[in-house]
């Protein structure tokens, strides 16, 4: 007799804490987390330097040449690290916003706070004629938040509606853009260039000392995210379903809201905005998986996506290696045009 499927398969555990894992999200997020592993190793040992996993091995017990050692510790490690966490950390931001807006569209690039970021770092190149990394990665994070708070008091109207959230992001963006550009039109050449250079996104030269700060900031608030998981999933039942549950709204939405601004800040702060992983991971993810009860899968491929973009980026021209922010805006735009394909075709 064929077996009746009753829903989705769990897994429960009693220890150390209560709960229930989706098989299928366990799956996926395990088979992404193979495929990161086998890309980082292929990143630590491709370059001009070839390495093998003898080399590799040899260097983390401590037995290889102090050049080898460099050149993996202290090159490529932190970057291909930076590159895990900081997708890790878009994608769950893109996964936060799609969900209280209630649409595929609903991420920060979108919306318009990687543009407040861009225009928080603009405004320190440029007018304060300063390019120390403090200053552009505290000007970022100011105007991402500047950003979030500006777009949500517009958007205010008893209470936060998805759609309205989105409109006032894309208006809001769309004036910042326009900033951006004027700003880059009156300044000096060069200091023109560098902004410009930043604003394409880029983990090239990142080191440890660059990338740590940040990294700790984006691991914290993935845990935090992952705590207000359940009640970002009560919320989409609706918002009487979610205050029956003891779900206030609109602190909830706020918190929310402030965790997806600095998971997308704190990484656009070291490596410039980066576009369309937010975008993109949480939507792969839930066609994979049928489901958005948890942030593991779309983390996982956050990371997935922007290690694979920045390792692409290191080898798609021999002897060139581009900004990452090339890649994923090249496979982005071609993501986004098939999105809005779909949704027209729903619509008729």
């Amino acid at each position: 007799m064929p077996r009746i499927q009753f829903g989705r398969r769990y897994i429960r555990l009693k220890w150390p804490i209560q709960m229930r894992i989706d098989v299928k999200n366990l799956t996926v997020t395990a088979i992404l987390a193979g495929a990161i592993l086998v890309l980082a190793l292929y990143g630590l040992m491709a370059g001009t330097m070839q390495l093998s996993l003898k080399d590799l091995w040899q260097v983390f017990s401590g037995e290889a040449a102090k050049m080898t050692s460099t050149i993996v510790i202290n090159w490529r490690l932190p970057r291909i690290i930076a590159a895990v966490v900081f997708g890790a950390g878009l994608a769950v931001s893109g996964a936060v916003f799609q969900s209280l807006t209630r649409n595929p569209l609903g991420s920060p690039d979108i919306v318009g706070f990687t543009s407040g970021s861009y225009t928080g770092a603009l405004i320190v190149i440029l007018i304060s004629k300063s390019a120390s990394f403090l200053g552009i990665a505290a000007g970022a994070l100011i105007g991402g938040f500047t950003t979030a708070i500006l777009i949500y008091l517009l958007a205010f109207r008893k209470g936060t509606q998805g759609f309205r959230l989105i409109i006032v992001g894309i208006a809001v963006s769309t004036i910042l853009s326009s900033l951006n550009s004027m700003l880059l039109l009156r300044s000096k050449a060069e200091v023109a260039l560098t902004a410009a250079a930043w604003g394409v996104g880029s983990l090239n030269g990142i080191s440890w000392d660059q990338a740590t700060p940040a990294m700790l900031i984006v691991v914290v608030l993935l845990i935090f995210a992952a705590v207000m998981n359940r009640p970002l999933r009560e919320m989409e039942l609706g918002g009487d379903a979610a205050k029956s549950h003891g779900i206030r709204i609109e602190p909830t939405q706020l918190v929310l809201i402030l965790i997806a601004v600095v998971l997308t800040a704190a990484p656009t702060a070291v490596m410039g905005p980066v576009s369309f992983v937010a975008l993109a991971a949480p939507q792969i993810v839930f066609r994979l998986t049928k489901s958005a009860q948890s942030f593991a899968p779309a983390a996982a491929m956050g990371a997935l996506l922007l290690l694979g973009a920045d390792i692409v980026a290191q080898r798609i021209i021999s002897g060139t290696i581009l900004p990452v922010g090339v890649v994923t805006l090249s496979l982005g735009g071609c993501y986004l045009v098939w999105v809005l394909f779909r949704q027209a075709r729903s619509a008729m």
